[in-house]
């Protein structure tokens, strides 16, 4: 009679992304539910079981046309994100800085009036990132930070550039708004229609300041969104940097962060001095700042989330 060895055979689970699988035959792109994801070979695309979307394969090229026809609102959220900063910004500033203002009045420190605006301004930025249009594209509303998340391959090449041109947008019409409404004292001196400019220490301090709190900015939402922990605390932690910057850093450079911001208030005002520089510092520290965190932390740039965040339909 012959006997039959068993062998025992322990199996462990293999967790993958498909998208991966499909990159090996030479598909570039993979449509999660109609939203096209550039398939990464270094870092992997977002995944699919937290998406709980289907994937199918998509030909390697997607027109311009196509994407914008279906992330056009997403632009616009980031247009009017970036104008709803820069109005409310600029309305504050003129309520707080006008001479005639009774609370400018009323507040005699520069301080204290830095220290409000700083508050006011966290809590408009806590409301956007919370905000479902904030959660839904990210509430970047600003160049530099659009075009890190595109290094990090978070965002595709046609939303980062319409992200830009819709950003752009927002902060050119948002300060004709504010003067429409306010009118010479949105152009006070105080006020200089909203433009960020070098403060009396000099070009080179207002260049070191800006990328000083963009990098740190930068830095600070990268490490807290690839952490389980901090994630959902994100974009309490980036309002509280805004508000402390506006408080602390506006006497050196105006506190822009944003490329965007600076250019629409120096086209209305036609004073370009140190321009270059908030061109220049912003971009440059939070690139610097997501190259840092693509060698740091490899491993949990697939956890980022992607822009715009594609809607769940319901199963």
């Amino acid at each position: 009679m012959s006997s039959k060895r068993v062998a025992s055979i322990q199996l462990k689970p293999v967790i993958f992304d498909p998208a991966q699988l499909l990159q090996l035959y030479g598909f570039s792109q993979v449509v999660v539910d109609g939203w096209h994801t550039p398939v990464l070979a270094e870092f992997g695309v977002p995944s699919f079981s937290i998406l709980r979307s289907r994937a199918s394969v998509a030909p390697a090229s997607v027109s311009a046309l196509s994407i914008f026809q279906q992330h056009w609102p997403d632009y616009c959220r980031e247009a009017a994100g970036l104008a709803g900063f820069v109005l409310c910004a600029g309305g504050l500033a003129t309520l707080l800085e006008y001479p005639g203002s009774p609370v400018n009045q009323a507040i005699g420190s520069p301080s204290l009036r830095h220290l409000a605006l700083g508050a006011a301004m966290a809590v408009f930025v806590t409301t956007l990132v919370y905000s479902p249009w904030g959660k839904r594209t990210g509430a970047h509303i600003n160049p530099a930070v659009t075009w890190s998340f595109y290094r990090l391959g978070r965002i595709g090449g046609w939303d980062a550039l319409f992200y830009t041109i819709f950003q752009f947008a927002g902060a050119l019409l948002a300060p004709l708004l504010l003067l429409w409404v306010i009118g010479a004292p949105f152009g006070h001196e105080r006020i200089r229609y909203g433009t960020t400019q070098p403060g009396l220490p000099g070009e080179w301090v207002a260049l070191a300041a800006e990328f000083a709190i963009s990098f740190v900015m930068m830095l600070v939402l990268l490490f807290a969104l690839g952490s389980q922990r901090w994630a959902k605390r994100s974009g309490l932690l980036i309002a509280a940097l805004i508000g402390l910057y506006i408080a602390v850093e506006t006497p050196l450079s105006g506190m822009s962060l944003n490329p965007a911001r600076s250019f629409g208030a120096a086209l209305l005002a036609g004073q370009w001095h140190g321009i270059w520089l908030y061109f220049a510092a912003p971009p440059l520290a939070m690139l610097l700042a997501t190259e840092l965190y693509r060698r740091a932390r490899p491993a949990s740039i697939i956890s980022l989330p992607h822009y715009p965040v594609p809607v769940e339909k319901p199963s």
